[in-house]
């Protein structure tokens, strides 16, 4: 299905990547070189009498392939065809395979490692769960600390939870809480908030079971990838609960971090609320 939507692109566009057209692909004008229109916008847009949109052919081959990963051809940790292949099961030059490999790799989708080829992402790797995890000591390395499960049960979803995970009031959700200590003394106390329906089977003795990051069990056992997340920081007073858990004072200053992360198709899967102790840890963010 994938080589008949990409043919039928090639129809519509010329790959700007190629000195010339594809063989098998018309030609067109030159103003009509460096991009094509995406199908379904393009036929509203005829509907509406409004101008059609553009989408350039390696971001078309960038949606195809992410596709690809989101109906699991190729799984996290795997290595995916060659930019040769790519090319050839596409139509298109390398030089458009490379362009939307460069970007989803920018996105942390993939992962290019020198003389080995490009391999699915995966959280299990340490530049992937620090991506997530942004809390760094002010001396000493950063280090994926231990946690401890301090609840896990399934009720209905409260109206906000529900709205931020484009759920229906009262659906099925999994409340997870815990802690991760950073040298032995309680820093992040994480409340997550889960899609029941989409995490069935998840359980507090399959979470202590696990080994690994909590987003590599998502991964592996229930087949959600974290893509992105939007956060929202803010500085806040210690309540009774959160005095109690992280072991300091009611009102003591606490970094509060509220998260809502995404897996493909843009899908809300995760609502993460943390507060974090910042006498020895600052929150670090890389902006480019």
């Amino acid at each position: 299905m994938i080589c008949g939507q990409i043919a039928a692109m090639n129809a519509n566009v010329r790959d700007t990547s190629h000195p010339t057209p594809p063989v098998d692909a018309p030609q067109r004008p030159d103003s009509a070189r460096d991009a094509a229109p995406a199908p379904q916008a393009t036929q509203g847009a005829a509907a509406a009498g409004a101008s059609p949109t553009f989408s350039p052919l390696y971001q078309q081959i960038k949606g195809l392939i992410t596709q690809g990963l989101q109906a699991g051809e190729w799984k996290p940790g795997e290595i995916i065809p060659s930019e040769v292949d790519l090319a050839a099961r596409y139509k298109v030059s390398q030089g458009t395979v490379r362009k939307a490999i460069d970007e989803l790799a920018a996105e942390n989708l993939l992962v290019r490692r020198q003389g080995r080829g490009t391999f699915v992402a995966t959280h299990h790797e340490d530049r992937v769960q620090f991506r997530f995890l942004r809390l760094a000591p002010d001396s000493g390395e950063p280090h994926h600390p231990p946690s401890r499960l301090i609840e896990c049960r399934r009720m209905r979803a409260p109206a906000e939870i529900a709205r931020q995970l484009e759920l229906r009031a009262g659906d099925g959700v999994i409340l997870i809480r815990r802690m991760m200590d950073f040298s032995d003394r309680p820093t992040v106390l994480d409340e997550i908030w889960l899609p029941g329906a989409l995490f069935r089977g998840l359980t507090a003795e399959k979470l202590n079971e696990y080994k690994g990051p909590m987003y590599g069990l998502f991964e592996d056992e229930f087949g959600t990838r974290m893509i992105r997340a939007v956060e929202k920081v803010r500085a806040v007073a210690a309540d009774d609960m959160t005095a109690d858990l992280l072991k300091v004072p009611k009102g003591f200053p606490l970094l509060s971090v509220e998260r809502v992360s995404y897996t493909y198709g843009d899908k809300p899967v995760e609502v993460r609320r943390g507060w974090y102790v910042t006498t020895e840890h600052h929150y670090q963010n890389e902006l480019s």
